[in-house]
């Protein structure tokens, strides 16, 4: 029995050293890579649009699972060829595979880790976001500055069921994908040439400025009343 044991936790160690591995080369390869805009632009445009949508989303889903900043430079391409409507569409469908497989890559190698290790601000930390269970991580999933990658990830590590967090990648994304591609579908590829874009877009489209500075503020007011509402509850039982 205590040979197994040994084991077991042999094999936890080894796993989470593989994903913390797993992480630190996405990180590098986002550094040292560069990904061509153009040479995936024209790819996509040799084909009809339902044709080139299921590509994107391959490739979306492809290449950001090992260079993940490359997820910007596709949310551009995207923007600019398929229009704020359909480019939304398409990142929401690749998101949503993404979300399922990041969740599920960061419970297998690295729940148990934590589990086995989970003691003071980490188990506070754990219980916390399940009791706050979908409405935590649907206000997360609206909140512009909380990246989706890092979202996917830390969910797994939690005890929060994966139907309750696919409820809330489901619920709590479009919107903000909405929000983010009518502004890059409208600024295109013009963005990496002069960042200020965005600032004279805002300017002279106040409307615009008006309901970005809204939604922001409403989904940190939410993140916030989310947090007092489950911050306290001790009678929340997620589900498994």
């Amino acid at each position: 029995m205590e040979d197994k044991n040994r084991t077991k936790n042999s094999n936890n160690v080894l796993r989470f050293a593989a994903l913390i591995l797993f992480l630190v080369l996405s990180w590098l390869t986002g550094v040292f890579f560069n990904i061509d805009l153009d040479y995936y632009k024209n790819i996509l445009s040799r084909f009809p649009i339902i044709y080139s949508g299921i590509i994107f989303v391959c490739l979306y889903v492809g290449v950001s699972f090992f260079i993940w900043l490359a997820k910007d430079i596709f949310k551009i391409i995207a923007a600019v060829l398929f229009g704020a409507v359909l480019s939304s569409l398409f990142i929401f469908i690749a998101e949503i595979i993404n979300a399922s497989v990041f969740f599920h890559l960061s419970r297998f190698l690295g729940r148990d880790f934590l589990k086995s290790k989970l003691k003071g601000g980490w188990q506070n930390l754990d219980e916390s976001i399940s009791r706050s269970g979908f409405w935590g991580i649907f206000v997360l999933r609206i909140v512009p500055l909380v990246p989706y990658r890092f979202l996917d990830i830390a969910a797994g590590l939690t005890k929060i069921s994966f139907s309750q967090y696919m409820l809330a990648v489901v619920l709590g994304s479009p919107l903000r994908i909405f929000w983010l591609q009518f502004i890059l579908s409208v600024l295109g590829e013009n963005i990496f040439k002069n960042p200020n874009l965005i600032i004279e877009y805002f300017h002279s489209h106040p409307a615009v400025l008006i309901f970005s500075f809204l939604y922001a503020v409403t989904s940190f007011v939410l993140a916030i009343f989310i947090k007092k509402a489950f911050g306290s509850s001790k009678n929340f039982n997620c589900q498994r």
